[in-house]
C-alpha cells in the first residue's frame, strides 16, 4: 500500500434518531483515571458537565493496572532521568516536548492524587514505596496493594464522582455507550449521540449537545483475540473521532504485553496479566528448555523495554516450537510473592499454578495502544471542540512504545490540561453551543457474529509479527467484511451494542492496519520481518483521517 487514498469507511453508525435531547457545557466520555480526573476538575469551572461511561463507573481500564504509576518523586531521581527513560523507550518517535510536560508535571498530578484519598503503600521511612519496571534506570514506580494500583486510584476518583454525584453541576450517565461525535456544518465537535441502557430518563438512543467533547474511552484491546483489556475496550473513542474527521495518529504501534499467563491454544478475550513489576523484583525468563535468554538480546536483560522483551518471546517460542516461556519467580519466596503480588498469587491459585513451586507460561498478548487521536499538549485534537485524553489520545509522549508506568501518568497529566483549557476557553466565551448537522460518507452497521472473524484476521497478520504480505491479507479480507447499513436480509445485524462495537473494531482494524503497512520498517511496538531494522526515513508519525466522503487518507 502507498500513502495516500485507501479505503471508503462509513462516517456514522447506524443508528436510529435520538429519542431525547440533553445540553452541557462539556461533556467527557470515560470513567478511567483519565476521564473522571477531567469529570472533576471542569466541574468547578464550568457550570454543567456530563460524564458518561460505557458501564458502571468503577469499570473503567484504569481499574486494571498492576503494576503502579511512574514519578520522579525520590529526591535521588528527576524529572530529566525520567524523561531520558521515556525518550529511550520510545524508539526516536517521543515528542520531548510532550515528555517534558509528562515528568515535569507528573510528580505533582501523583501528589494531588493522595490529596483525593489515594493511598500508595509506603516504605519503611513513612514515604512512598518506590520500584522499578522495565526501562527505568530509577526507582519511580509507585504502587498500591501491591500490584492493584489501578483499582486503588479508580476507587479514590469514584468516591470523588460519589461525593458530588447530587451536585447540580454535574450528571453521570453509567450504562451508555456513545455512538458518534456530532459536528456542525463547519466540521465543530458540537455533542455526541449516545445509546443507554435503561436508567433513570435516559433511555435509549439520545443525544446531548455541548461545546466541548472530551473522549476518555481507553484502548483497542478487544480487535485482537487475546488481550489484557476488559471487554469493553472496543475502540469506541477512536472510531468516533475518525467518522468525525480527527487526524489519528501512531495507530500501528501496539504494545504487546510479554508476560501475559498462557492458559492454552483455545484462550481468548481478557487474559491475566503477570504484571512487569514481577520482573522489576527480580523474576528470570526462560524457555521451555529452562534456558535464560533476555541477557543475550539486551543489556537489561528481563528489564529491557516491552518491546524488545515481547519479540525476543516470540522468536524463543518459534526456536523451540513452543506456545510460551515461562517466567521463573521462585527464587523470590512464597511470602513475598504472596505480599507483594496478592492479585497475581490469587489469580494464579485459582488456575491451579503456585508460582513459588513452579515457572508460569506466558507469552505475549496485546495490552496497550501508543497511538490514538492525535492531541497537542492541551489535549485538543484537530476537530475544534473535541478532545482526547489517556489512552485514546497520541499526544506524542509513548512514541513507538510505551514506558512502563507511564499511561496512568499520562492520563491524569493531560487530563488535568485539557480540563484547565476548556475552562479558560468557557470563560472567555471561545465554546459556544452549536448546531450539528447530518455528515455526509453513509452509515454502517456490521454483524456482531463477525466479531469473532475479525479479531482473528487482524491478530494474524496486524499482531506482534507483521509484513507487508500479511497486511495486504488483513486488509483484503476485512474489506470482505459486510459493513453495509441496509445490511441483506440473510445477516442478521440491528442497531445495538454488540453491532456497533464491532463496527468500531471493525473500522479500527482497517484503520491501523493501513497504517501499518505504510510504516516500511520495525520500530517500538511495530515489527515488520520483510523491514527488520529501523529506517531514519521513517523517524516520523503516520497520520491517517477520513475525508468528507469517508476515503481514508494517510501520509
Amino acid at each position: 500500500m502507498s500513502a495516500g487514498h485507501g479505503p471508503r469507511l462509513a462516517r456514522s453508525l447506524a443508528a436510529p434518531a435520538p429519542g431525547w435531547t440533553a445540553e452541557a457545557d462539556a461533556i467527557v466520555v470515560g470513567s478511567g483515571i483519565a476521564g473522571l480526573t477531567a469529570a472533576l476538575e471542569l466541574r468547578t469551572h464550568v457550570p454543567r458537565v456530563l460524564l458518561v461511561t460505557k458501564g458502571r463507573l468503577p469499570s473503567g481500564s484504569t481499574v486494571w493496572a498492576q503494576g503502579g504509576i511512574a514519578a520522579a518523586l525520590d529526591p535521588s531521581d528527576s524529572p530529566e532521568a525520567h524523561h531520558a527513560d521515556t525518550l529511550a523507550a520510545g524508539g526516536g518517535l517521543s515528542d520531548p516536548e510532550a515528555v517534558q510536560v509528562l515528568v515535569t508535571e507528573g510528580p505533582a498530578r501523583v501528589r494531588e492524587l493522595v490529596a483525593r484519598g489515594a493511598v500508595f503503600d509506603k516504605a519503611a521511612d513513612g514515604d512512598i514505596a518506590l520500584t522499578r519496571e522495565g526501562g527505568h534506570r530509577a526507582d519511580r514506580i509507585a504502587h498500591a496493594g501491591g500490584d492493584a494500583t489501578g483499582a486503588e486510584i479508580s476507587r479514590a476518583l469514584v468516591a470523588q464522582i460519589e461525593a458530588v454525584r447530587h451536585d447540580p453541576g454535574i450528571e453521570v450517565v453509567e450504562n451508555a455507550l456513545v455512538l458518534d461525535v456530532l459536528t456542525t456544518a463547519d466540521g465543530r465537535a458540537c455533542g455526541v449521540t449516545l445509546h443507554v441502557r435503561g436508567t433513570g430518563s435516559r433511555d435509549g438512543v439520545g443525544a446531548v449537545l455541548a461545546p466541548a467533547v472530551v473522549l476518555a474511552t481507553g484502548g483497542i484491546g478487544q480487535l485482537f483475540r487475546s488481550s489484557t483489556n476488559p471487554p469493553g475496550a472496543t475502540g469506541d473513542g477512536i472510531a468516533a473521532a475518525l467518522r468525525a474527521g480527527a487526524v489519528l495518529g501512531d495507530l500501528e504501534f501496539v504494545q504487546f504485553h510479554p508476560t501475559v499467563l498462557w492458559l492454552g491454544t483455545g484462550a481468548k478475550g481478557q487474559l491475566p496479566l503477570i504484571s512487569e513489576a514481577v520482573r522489576g523484583e527480580g523474576a528470570l525468563l526462560l524457555d521451555v528448555d529452562g534456558h535464560r535468554f533476555m541477557p543475550a538480546v539486551h543489556d537489561m536483560a528481563e528489564l529491557a523495554p516491552r518491546d524488545v522483551v515481547a519479540h525476543a518471546i516470540v522468536r524463543q517460542m518459534a526456536a523451540t516450537g513452543a506456545d510460551n516461556v515461562l517466567l521463573d519467580a521462585r527464587h523470590l519466596g512464597r511470602e513475598f510473592l504472596r505480599t507483594r503480588f496478592p492479585t497475581i498469587n490469587r489469580r494464579l491459585l485459582e488456575v491451579g499454578i503456585d508460582w513459588s513451586e513452579e515457572p508460569v507460561p506466558v507469552a505475549p498478548a496485546q495490552h496497550y495502544h501508543s497511538g490514538g487521536v492525535v492531541t497537542d499538549l492541551d489535549g485538543r485534537s484537530s476537530v475544534e471542540g473535541l478532545y482526547a485524553v489517556g489512552e485514546v489520545a497520541c499526544t506524542g509522549v509513548h512514541g513507538a512504545n510505551r514506558l512502563a508506568s507511564n499511561s496512568l501518568l499520562e492520563g491524569i497529566v493531560f487530563a488535568s490540561r485539557a480540563a484547565r483549557d476548556i475552562a479558560a476557553r468557557f470563560a472567555a466565551g471561545e465554546l459556544r453551543p452549536s448546531s450539528p448537522v447530518e455528515r455526509a460518507g453513509g452509515s454502517a452497521l456490521v454483524a456482531a457474529a463477525a466479531r469473532s472473524r475479525i479479531q482473528k484476521v487482524t491478530s494474524a497478520g496486524s499482531g506482534v509479527i507483521r509484513s507487508a504480505r500479511s497486511l495486504a491479507d488483513v486488509d483484503e479480507r476485512l474489506g470482505a467484511v459486510r459493513a453495509d447499513a441496509h445490511l441483506a436480509s440473510e445477516v442478521v445485524a440491528e442497531p445495538q451494542a454488540a453491532e456497533w462495537e464491532t463496527t468500531n473494531v471493525h473500522q479500527v482494524a482497517r484503520t491501523l492496519t493501513r497504517a501499518a503497512a505504510l510504516r516500511e520498517e520495525t520500530r517500538g511496538g511495530h515489527y515488520r520481518t520483510d523491514f527488520p531494522k529501523p529506517d531514519d526515513a521513517w523517524r516520523r508519525r503516520v497520520r491517517v483521517w477520513l475525508d468528507g466522503d469517508g476515503v481514508l487518507q494517510a501520509v
